[in-house]
């Protein structure tokens, strides 16, 4: 993991690999010498000006590209899957606002409870059932995550009414994201 997705993994009394879910002692987390040598020696062409960049400088290369600068201006706008203006019908879940799952605090939004529950339950050692997963249409209502303030910490860092389609199920969304990701590249 790069240290920018480790970091949210270090914030918590106990961390836990966000992968395998292992604790781990951040003291002994190492860089990876050998790939930060690849990233370094392999290049790859520039989705803009189609420039050959090493891996490690990619990131920065592209965000000061022109070329890339202009197709992202020419980049069409987001439009919600669902308009926001829209009243939400009673027999559709609420997944904008939830409930805390160690103390039962009401009408949080996503944001707000991951800040609840750093801010009142960070040493809370319970296992919990997270709310947001169990209001999504793949969600268990009965799974609790053994660390939960990770979980909220990788998992819950943007909306899924931004990005997600509910009237599709988790293969077709799947397809659709690997089509667009395709065409795009």
């Amino acid at each position: 993991f790069c240290g920018e997705c480790l970091q949210p993994c270090l914030q918590v009394p106990s961390p836990l690999c966000p992968l395998c879910r292992v604790p781990f002692d951040p003291k002994k987390v190492e860089k990876a010498s050998s790939l930060e040598k690849q990233l370094s020696s392999c290049k790859a062409p520039c989705r803009g000006c189609s420039k050959k960049v090493t891996l490690a400088k990619m990131r920065s290369h592209v965000s000061s590209c022109p070329k890339v600068q202009e197709q992202m201006a020419n980049c069409p706008k987001f439009v919600p899957v669902v308009p926001t203006s829209q009243p939400i019908p009673s027999n559709i879940p609420n997944r904008s606002t939830f409930v805390c799952p160690y103390c039962g605090a009401r009408n949080l939004d996503q944001q707000e409870l991951v800040k609840h529950c750093m801010e009142n339950h960070r040493n809370d050692p319970n296992k919990v059932v997270c709310p947001v997963c169990s209001a999504m249409p793949w969600g268990d209502p009965s799974y609790k995550s053994a660390n939960f303030l990770q979980h909220l910490l990788h998992r819950h860092k943007f909306s899924y009414d931004t990005f997600v389609d509910y009237n599709i199920d988790e293969e077709a969304a799947l397809q659709a994201a690997l089509a667009l990701s395709l065409s795009e590249n």
